[in-house]
């Protein structure tokens, strides 16, 4: 009798990589906790510390849980692949569901406390980078999860899909940067310059974050690590481009 063939395994240094990813990232969340928690009073809803939701779910949805949606094609390698999309689609649909909750917190907030909204850098590209997430999200969905388009427009659509997830993806810690910068000087203006323990610890969230995004980036960059077509996926996309082209598969 044949042997049975050995379960395939991911390539060398690629578990280790996504293991580091996932230890900075729920250390960046307990960071985030801990200084909102420590210094800012905390985090509820209807009260003075509704702002506080915005950072922590900012940090969560749109860096923590839009990094991991990158990684799922790394990390499940032989996988389905429309269980794989789906898993990618669903996970970046929660990030925007809990980015939208902390962009509410921030308006209502502000129209509590009678500040102004959408006056700063942050502000700017934090809602830029959130339209254009939603937008890539829509469009991701509607040409691969749910396809409708040939499949010359989605061959031409996936380097754009590729390119501008890890933008947004850059775009959105930069943002975080810029947030935690800031509510610094708003906060600690007078004693930041002074090396005082909040300040230290933001600033460790800041270092933690860009950590993260390299981590991210690093493997999601490394050509071996992609994930690999099965059989079964090139057979499937032959046909779709006879039944989508008119093309022979041999073609």
């Amino acid at each position: 009798a044949m042997e049975a063939a050995p379960p395939p395994t991911s390539p060398s240094g690629l578990s280790a990589y996504v293991a580091v990813s996932q230890l900075l990232g729920l250390t960046l969340l307990a960071t985030t906790g801990a200084w909102l928690g420590r210094y800012r009073g905390g985090v509820a809803w209807h009260s003075p510390l509704q702002f506080n939701a915005h950072p922590l779910c900012m940090v969560l949805g749109m860096v923590f849980l839009q990094g991991d949606a990158l990684l799922v094609y790394r990390v499940f390698r032989h996988e389905a692949k429309r269980s794989t999309k789906a898993l990618h689609a669903l996970l970046h649909g929660l990030a925007l569901l809990i980015a939208l909750v902390g962009i509410i917190a921030v308006f209502e907030s502000h129209r509590t406390k009678g500040i102004p909204d959408m006056y700063s850098l942050h502000s700017w590209c934090g809602m830029a980078t959130f339209v254009l997430y939603l937008l890539q999200w829509f469009l991701g969905c509607g040409f691969f999860l749910f396809p409708g388009a040939s499949f010359s427009l989605r061959g031409w659509y996936k380097p754009q899909h590729i390119f501008f997830g890890i933008t947004l993806f850059i775009l959105s810690i930069t943002s975080c940067l810029l947030g935690i910068t800031e509510m610094l000087l708003f906060k600690i203006s007078d004693s930041y310059s002074h090396f005082v323990p909040e300040g230290i610890l933001a600033n460790t969230l800041g270092v933690l974050l860009v950590a993260f995004g390299l981590v991210v980036g690093y493997v999601l960059t490394r050509e071996e690590w992609k994930r690999p077509p099965l059989a079964e996926e090139l057979a499937l996309s032959m046909d779709f481009k006879t039944l989508t082209e008119g093309e022979s598969p041999g073609g």
